[in-house]
């Protein structure tokens, strides 16, 4: 039994390689030398924020006995996630459309205990000087439709190196850990569901069947995971109102 649906990714991934890489095969080893200076580039925007953070949270540790950060942690985008974004949302696949057109080619997500060391870390972020805030989409008041939430910044960082500076763009994810819990649970089971219920609605003759099972099975996992968001939420502001309390004692 072959799933038609796997052998479209690989037919995708295929094109889109074709697509990133030169015709020329003499430039193929110049792009890919471009392409990992790029993800230096980047990596090192990570490092600067990083460290930016990683300072702030000292400082607030030793004047207030209190590290709002739990834990950082970074990530560069993949090339063939980079490649793929770029390609659904209609854009050139080159180094020039990387820089131009993604934000979120290196990542930092920050975790937090509570809500309002989020609102607290971020402000302290967007502050400094040679730090320029781009965009900021507050999951947190204004959830997405499916219960996720999160604060997100896309921020600008002046990277300097050898013979030049470069403004480099990170996005800033910035959550508790109940939200993050809920958001790397719910990433799993997006994609496992999703080939799972594909899995089984799929016959021997390649074509699909009774389509109102897999709409109904997505329906129901959407719901549940929609009300553990909620649930998740609400115990992050009855901690909120703990630690208030204790706070005043």
């Amino acid at each position: 039994m072959i799933n038609r649906y796997k052998q479209n990714d690989k037919d995708e991934k295929a094109e889109i390689i074709k697509t990133f890489f030169p015709d020329d095969p003499d430039l193929i080893l110049n792009y890919i030398s471009d392409f990992r200076e790029l993800m230096m580039k980047y990596n090192a925007a990570i490092r600067e924020i990083q460290t930016k953070l990683e300072i702030l949270n000292d400082e607030l540790s030793l004047n207030n006995r209190h590290s709002p950060i739990e834990n950082i942690i970074s990530r560069i985008k993949k090339p063939m996630s980079i490649a793929k974004k770029l390609k659904d949302s209609g854009k050139e696949i080159t180094l020039e459309s990387i820089v131009e057109n993604l934000n979120d080619v290196a990542g930092i997500r920050v975790i937090c205990s509570f809500v309002d060391d989020i609102y607290k870390v971020a402000k302290m972020l967007a502050s400094q000087d040679d730090i320029t805030v781009l965009k900021v989409k507050d999951y947190i008041k204004n959830p997405k439709p499916n219960g996720y939430r999160s604060y997100h910044m896309i921020v600008e960082v002046p990277v300097f190196f050898s013979d030049s500076k470069q403004p480099m763009r990170v996005e800033v994810q910035i959550r508790t850990i109940a939200m993050d819990f809920w958001a790397s649970l719910e990433h799993q089971l997006k994609y496992k569901g999703k080939d799972n219920i594909t899995k089984n609605i799929i016959t021997e003759n390649n074509t699909l069947e009774n389509n109102n099972i897999e709409n109904n099975s997505t329906e129901e996992i959407v719901k549940e995971l929609k009300d553990c968001a909620e649930i998740i939420s609400q115990t992050d502001l009855k901690m909120q109102k703990i630690k208030k309390y204790i706070d005043e004692i």
